[in-house]
């Protein structure tokens, strides 16, 4: 009996040996697989309760499980589950007696980071009602377009927006909105208050029968993109989407005894379906910011004992440039989750604060597909699971960057890229992962639909985004479609062009696009960049590194130096006024430089030198 328990337990270390060396990922493969069949598992079984099992369900759950245990702690006051519950009760009671929401309306909130941001959401679930998160930021035409997307007839605004929301009161009280601030009183015509109204409503519970007709596809948010080639549109979040979301802290092994750090705006799908709501699923407590902040960020991680954190486009590497301090790895984050951080301020995060297990995941707000990198890969965004595949159908298709379009064959079916090509990803809309498009807006819809992708008849959604998987199966993000330009017939990855220019000393940020040249192909391409503090533009030094790095066609040909880039809410860097803007010194007054190859150099860009290349007289 000892010598048979000694030959199991030798051919078990020599096969987890043979795994580590032939399959160094089956083990994580299998965790991802299994953990993607037990959520599959639960949402069947809330399919099957009538009504609906919600986030809002499971919420009320965890207030009878816990009602005293700690929810949402901000600045200096901790808000439990049964205080989030109890003004949440507040809410949907003062809202239906003062705005006569009724089951399938819609609220729009214009508000910050905040822990009333909780409880509204919360309380306008409960009398069956869906809410579009609209971006704080936004104002005048933009704020009124996307509030007339959601189709809502309540905007409860933060008493600090008041004034940016009486630039189009006129418009919401021709549609006959209902405005209302959250302040204890309000003098402006056409405009109500709130807090009193909440204050004076009882928090006992509100009948479940209020929102009894709430259904898996019934929309429970409206979440916007972020807007960086046009007007913002309206995605479609249903109930049953809004749980997907939550499954992403799950398969990153967060548990009800982490504590969440969110930072990230609570209107953006990573703020509140993967953080906010995700907590929820999780049973977890969040501290909760008003808004990013790098100085800040480990001070409030030892303060509350943070154990998670998010991160969204360049949010790490702010971490990274900040000051270097002796207590950098003195905090207990051991989960970082979010997306966009590139390979090498991954590495550089990793060894400045410790070893935090960094998730980094794709996903988009309206996709149906989503990966991620559990095995800390360091630039990969997940990989190629065989099971994973099958459940949710992908492929990378090759893509022509100057017309805009999927590259087809003759039978007029996509072409699947090879191994190591990069590819646009397209998914199969299916029963089991739907594309529920953007309110209001069936153009917009239909433009992220893709048929006849391997068979006539067949629908995909279009993500928009390039890809690549490599000989180890690992999924690498590349660019989306309009990052990405083709010039003398080549593609260059806006992406990639930046990484390098971060590299020179003296260049802090950088924003590549291309522009349009009068009768040259394609777009050539140009770098907005930021300096870093006491540094010059080197000209010399530039030019030789994009020179060593970079072949021709790929070279940065106009530079313009920024004070400071423009990016949008969740950190994504802004390209459509700067690609319209162009290269005319006439229009910019940035500083703004071109390579001359025969100075090895750039050079300040003048206005006859513009007109040389205007004229057609200089060729690039």
């Amino acid at each position: 009996m000892y010598m048979y328990a000694v030959t199991i337990l030798v051919s078990l270390v020599f096969l987890h040996i043979l795994l580590k060396l032939w399959f160094p990922y089956f083990v994580l493969d299998c965790l991802y697989v299994l953990k993607t069949i037990a959520f599959g598992m639960r949402m069947s079984k809330y399919k099957k309760k009538q009504p609906f099992y919600t986030i809002l369900d499971c919420f009320l759950d965890a207030v009878r499980r816990t009602p005293c245990k700690p929810f949402i702690i901000f600045e200096s006051r901790t808000y439990s589950y049964m205080d989030v519950d109890k003004q949440s009760n507040k809410v949907a009671r003062a809202l239906r007696i003062h705005t006569g929401l009724k089951q399938g309306d819609t609220v729009a909130l214009f508000l910050g980071n905040e822990p009333c941001y909780a409880w509204i959401w919360l309380g306008v679930a409960k009398i069956g009602c869906a809410t579009a998160l609209l971006n704080c930021s936004i104002r005048s035409k933009s704020l009124l377009h996307c509030f007339s997307c959601s189709g809502a007839s309540v905007l409860i605004v933060a008493e600090g927006l008041k004034d940016v929301v009486e630039e189009i009161l006129p418009a919401l009280l021709e549609q006959d909105i209902a405005v209302l601030i959250l302040t204890k009183g309000c003098d402006t015509a056409g405009m109500g208050s709130l807090l009193d109204k909440f204050e004076e409503a009882s928090d006992e519970p509100v009948s479940a029968a209020l929102r009894a007709a709430v259904s898996r596809k019934s929309p429970a948010l409206y979440v916007y993109t972020s807007g960086t080639t046009g007007l913002p549109k309206a995605a479609v979040i249903t109930q049953e989407r809004l749980w997907v979301a939550t499954f992403i802290q799950s398969l990153a092994g967060v548990t009800s005894k982490d504590v969440l750090y969110i930072n990230l705006p609570l209107y953006h799908s990573a703020g509140f379906s993967i953080g906010f709501a995700g907590a929820i699923e999780r049973g977890l407590t969040i501290v909760l910011r008003r808004k990013f902040s790098a100085s800040k960020f480990w001070d409030d991680c030892r303060k509350h004992n943070v154990t998670v954190i998010q991160y969204i486009g360049e949010t790490m590497r702010y971490l990274c440039n900040t000051q270097k301090k002796a207590d950098d790895r003195d905090h207990r984050v051991r989960l970082a989750i979010g997306n966009g951080i590139r390979a090498d301020v991954w590495k550089e995060f990793l060894n400045r604060f410790g070893s935090i297990q960094v998730r980094e995941l794709y996903a988009a707000t309206e996709g149906n597909i989503g990966f991620m990198n559990l095995s800390g890969k360091l630039g990969a965004v997940g990989r190629v699971n065989y099971i994973h595949r099958k459940i949710f159908p992908y492929l990378l298709i090759k893509y022509d960057t100057e017309k805009e379009e999927p590259v087809r064959n003759s039978e007029g079916l996509c072409v699947e890229v090879l191994k190591g090509e990069t590819g646009l990803l397209v998914s199969k809309i299916t029963e089991k992962a739907p594309f529920n498009g953007y309110a209001r807006n069936l153009q917009q819809t239909e433009k992220k639909r893709l048929r006849n992708v391997l068979q006539k008849g067949d629908l995909y959604f279009n993500s928009g985004d390039l890809l690549r998987i490599d000989e180890d199966n690992f999924i690498y993000f590349q660019d989306r479609i309009g990052d990405t330009f083709r010039w003398k017939g080549e593609n260059v990855a806006t992406t990639e062009i930046a990484d390098i220019l971060s590299m020179v000393d003296c260049i802090k940020e950088a924003n590549v696009y291309g522009v349009r040249v009068p009768d040259h192909e394609g777009r050539i391409g140009m770098a907005a960049i930021t300096l870093k503090e006491d540094k010059q533009f080197d000209c010399s030094s530039t030019f030789s590194h994009v020179a060593s790095y970079l072949p021709t066609y790929a070279r940065p040909r106009f530079i313009r130096i920024q004070s400071q880039l423009d990016i949008t809410g969740t950190y994504k860097q802004k390209k459509v006024k700067l690609v319209d803007e162009g290269f005319n010194p006439a229009a910019i007054q940035d500083p703004l430089y071109i390579l001359d190859e025969q100075e090895k150099s750039y050079i300040p860009m003048t206005q006859k030198t513009y007109s040389l290349i205007a004229s057609g007289q200089m060729q690039l």
